[in-house]
């Protein structure tokens, strides 16, 4: 039953998504209520990289939805602390011969188009920018909107500024699985039961991330979320040894692939706190975390081809994480006309950390009655319904 103590509306999620959620619905004056089965930044997001990137997506509703955020961000690191280590340091994608060039130079003067900032770089002038890159590559495209983030800070931020946002106010519930979604008698969305009880609201937004098709269940909806692991390389500490976000042309092939088998191509960033962060890998197993040696020997292999100098240093750490994949690579926002009250806010893979700011103005606007900054339609939650058998993207 609803209250004068009720939320305005209740948040399933505390990754960075759910947190930016939650930041902008209280900057919008609304009352918020986020519950999370485990700690803040315990799925997802705090798996991630920290990517916040333009470079490896075409032309279409993603960059768009990219693009925003990465503005978004920019604001954003005038309220997140410098811990949270926010980076526009750029990207740079490399190509090992001349097709893969060719590909790479297609790609981003279709992306220039679409508003992309980027600038071919010949095969003598990357150790310009990174002079540690091996010799023998045919050239590049420098991107300098891509940047970075330490994902789980900027998602523990996000929430404590949220709760000092305008008449807003956020709860944080962490350590409560939802068990339910609770419904009126019309169907539509009246809150959550948790394993401490209900909690009632008009609004429930899904932002579990890869278990975003299970909250879906429990609203009696389908949304098909899969995980999709990867695994992260992580060095020792060192002096700055790459400047920037540095992958391989191979990188943007396997973000479109919808294949379930294992792929691998050489991502390679530093961070300021010292370490090389080494990826990436794709595959789809299910939930299984088991520790993948193969991979791993593949992901080194790759990165000491990219930066021999990596090929004297110490990996210290690895972990895995699931990307929340849905199968035309685009996420669910907005809200779900076959539950009323529901809406959601997963399915972005890989992106989610870069996406964040942009869902969340979004869902914000939505709940608040505002102006949308661009059309979700793409993004329709039930748009696997109209999907014919066999259809991976959406026109």
């Amino acid at each position: 039953m609803l209250t004068r103590n009720s939320p305005d509306l209740i948040v399933v999620g505390a990754g960075v998504v759910g947190a930016a959620c939650a930041y902008y619905a209280a900057r919008s004056g609304l009352s918020v209520t986020v519950i999370d089965r485990g700690p803040v930044a315990g799925g997802t997001t705090g798996a991630g990289e920290g990517n916040l990137l333009v470079s490896d997506k075409e032309p279409g509703p993603e960059l768009e939805l990219a693009l925003l955020s990465v503005r978004l961000w920019r604001e954003l690191s005038d309220v997140l602390p410098p811990r949270a280590e926010y980076e526009a340091k750029g990207g740079l994608v490399v190509a090992s011969g001349e097709a893969s060039l060719a590909v790479l130079r297609d790609l981003a003067a279709r992306q220039e188009r679409a508003g992309v900032k980027n600038q071919e770089v010949p095969d003598g002038r990357l150790r310009d920018l990174e002079p540690h890159l091996a010799p023998g590559l045919a050239g590049g495209f420098h991107y300098p909107q891509d940047a970075q983030v330490q994902p789980a800070l900027a998602a523990a931020h996000l929430l404590r500024a949220a709760g000092g946002q305008g008449n807003g106010r956020v709860d944080l519930r962490l350590g409560e699985e939802v068990i339910r979604v609770l419904k009126g008698a019309g169907g539509e969305v009246r809150g959550v039961r948790t394993t401490s009880g209900d909690l009632h609201a008009p609004c429930v937004v899904n932002a579990a991330g890869t278990w975003g098709g299970r909250l879906a269940g429990l609203a009696g909806v389908d949304l098909p979320v899969l995980p999709r692991r990867g695994f992260v390389l992580v060095t020792e500490p060192l002096p700055r040894v790459v400047r920037h976000k540095v992958y391989t042309a191979d990188y943007v092939a396997d973000v479109a692939s919808g294949s379930a088998a294992l792929q691998t191509s050489a991502v390679v960033e530093g961070t300021p706190a010292g370490p090389v962060l080494i990826g990436a890998s794709r595959e789809r197993v299910g939930f299984d975390r088991t520790l993948s040696v193969e991979v791993l020997r593949r992901l080194a292999a790759q990165a000491t081809r990219l930066f021999p100098v990596l090929s004297r240093v110490r990996a210290i750490r690895t972990y895995a994480g699931f990307r929340p994949y849905l199968p035309d690579h685009l996420p669910a926002i907005g809200p779900d006309p076959r539950a009323p009250g529901l809406l959601h806010a997963c399915g972005h893979e890989g992106a989610g950390i870069g996406l964040a700011p942009a869902t969340g103005v979004i869902v914000a606007r939505i709940l608040t009655g505002g102006g949308l900054p661009m059309d979700i339609g793409p993004f329709r939650p039930d748009r696997f319904d109209r999907a014919s058998p066999g259809t991976s993207r959406t026109p």
